[in-house]
């Protein structure tokens, strides 16, 4: 009676030298421990799991952004930009920028000069005479944008920033991360454009107008996903008062801010589920359009 040779133990697909009886659950090819990866049933080897990965569909927020939105980088990415700002305001134009003589918001540096929002080209007073700087009618639209991170001193700084803090995360985890970029800046330029047609002489600055933009953003956003209001709502009665009472705020920029983020906040919020995205772009493209046209039209006024 004859005896069948023992079989050969099957060895390792990508380690020929290393013999093993495991198989990866998906293509049933031997895999040594070095090549185990965890799967929900048995083992996998590395090609099958970065297989699964490619084919695996990203997370999605409940409006289409990403789920990266969770880590909170560009709120903590706006943060740095504005504390960045003030340092080389800092740098620049001495501590005057961070510790005001006058006022809160009513101490104006040649820091608000360069980058704040005015209408028509001035002169600003420094300790080496008159700088002219010019305006947004003259073509320095820049300062629609740069105006949003810069400060009326430390104070108006701290505030902006706890308030970015406080609301910015929660906001771009439910949008994620670029469709919150997009409600800032826009809500930050809809406050710019405001404080230009409401008091074109004056120069103004801050994140303000883009913070009542989130602020006003969030409760559109709490109001579609069928959740309670009540905590915005305190923070915008809140804000209103401090608008409307403490001296030298733009009351313009605030509620221009407030209006844009609204209606960012309905298109993002809003837009059907098919084509959503192109939806969303396109909303907020003429949005954009809009203010710009407001701008160039009071310009040529």
């Amino acid at each position: 009676m004859s005896e069948s040779p023992p079989t050969a133990a099957p060895v390792c697909y990508r380690h020929p030298s290393r013999e093993t009886w495991v198989r990866c659950t998906r293509c049933e090819r031997p895999i040594c421990p070095d090549c185990m990866r965890e799967a929900s049933v048995g083992h996998q080897c590395p090609e099958c799991v970065s297989e699964g990965r490619r084919t695996q569909r990203p997370a999605r927020t409940a409006f289409g952004g990403s789920a990266a939105g969770r880590h909170g980088y560009v709120t903590k990415a706006l943060i740095g930009i504005n504390v960045l700002a003030a340092l080389i305001g800092l740098a620049l134009y001495g501590v005057d920028t961070l510790i005001p003589r006058g006022g809160l918001f009513t101490n104006t540096t040649q820091l608000q000069a360069a980058g704040g929002v005015i209408g028509p080209s001035f002169q600003f007073p420094t300790d080496q005479g008159w700088i002219n700087y010019t305006g947004v009618y003259d073509g320095s639209y820049y300062r629609l944008i740069t105006a949003m991170f810069l400060h009326y001193g430390i104070i108006h700084l701290l505030f902006n920033m706890w308030a970015l803090w406080a609301v910015g995360r929660s906001l771009e985890a439910a949008l994620g991360p670029v469709r919150y970029l997009s409600l800032y800046l826009l809500a930050g330029i809809g406050g710019s454009v405001a404080a230009l047609l409401a008091d074109p002489n004056s120069l103004t600055a801050g994140a303000s107008g883009a913070l009542w933009g989130l602020f006003v953003a969030f409760f559109v956003i709490l109001r579609r996903l069928g959740r309670s209001t009540s905590s915005i709502v305190g923070l915008l009665v809140i804000n209103l008062v401090i608008t409307f009472t403490l001296p030298g705020i733009s009351w313009a920029g605030h509620l221009g801010g407030g209006v844009a983020g609204a209606v960012v906040a309905v298109v993002l919020a809003y837009a059907p589920r098919a084509n959503r995205t192109l939806i969303q772009v396109v909303g907020c493209v003429v949005i954009l359009a809009a203010l710009v046209g407001l701008t160039l039209s009071a310009g040529s006024l």
